[in-house]
């Protein structure tokens, strides 16, 4: 298959998309996101069928291309080309080397929100899975960054690691950002927390009752114990 040039193909899935959105819905989505994104009137289940199509017929670059591609979309100011981005991104994941987790950082810095972040966060706990000497040198790098999205990663990107948790690196991270003003920090951590309990409901339990917590992140990190 003869691929587009990155150009190219941005410019055709920017059509694809325009052409089946719906502007009184893209009007809903806008006031969703506090007007930081404009949309084509796409909801989930009409861009990812067409994502898989435009996949399908053009197929999925590769190396600098992918990049080259993934960063024409998230120039754009429509967040469905933002989750386009991210959606042709996850179909190469398995393939990258270990230094891909740089642009999944640039990826975290760009264009940043609760929804293409914590989609990059499951990335990046995929990638972590391939490359575990990444995981300490790399949080640790985010952490002391100042970046909270960074931060949050951080926190949440072991959500799928169940019982192969590095819980000492969960708490430690917690606990570093308790003092935390930020609502997408407290609330990562609740999630985190939470998420975990799943799996080590007692471990979760003993920190939250040991380490002192903003009220959110202790609230969703207790969310769903029994009383």
């Amino acid at each position: 298959m003869n691929l587009p040039v990155p150009l190219q193909y941005y410019q055709t899935v920017c059509n694809t998309f325009r052409a089946k959105g719906n502007p009184d819905y893209a009007q809903q989505q806008i006031r969703y996101m506090r007007h930081q994104f404009e949309f084509f009137g796409l909801p989930m289940p009409q861009w990812m069928p067409l994502t898989r199509e435009l996949h399908a017929a053009h197929g999925i670059p590769e190396n600098d291309d992918l990049k080259a591609l993934v960063r024409l979309c998230f120039e754009d100011d429509h967040r469905e080309l933002h989750y386009f981005a991210l959606e042709t991104v996850q179909k190469t994941l398995k393939n990258q080397p270990a230094d891909f987790i740089d642009f999944l950082e640039e990826l975290i810095c760009t264009r940043s929100w609760w929804d293409s972040v914590d989609w990059i966060a499951k990335l990046v706990g995929i990638h972590f899975k391939k490359h575990p000497t990444l995981i300490h040198p790399v949080t640790e790098r985010w952490m002391d960054s100042g970046n909270m999205w960074l931060q949050r990663v951080s926190l949440i990107f072991q959500l799928s690691y169940r019982e192969k948790t590095d819980t000492d690196l969960l708490f430690s991270n917690i606990r570093r950002l308790a003092g935390s003003q930020e609502f997408f920090i407290q609330k990562g951590a609740g999630w985190a927390l939470r998420q975990y309990a799943k799996t080590n409901p007692d471990a979760v339990q003993e920190f939250v009752g040991s380490t002192k917590l903003a009220p959110l992140t202790r609230r969703e990190a207790l969310k769903n114990m029994p009383k």
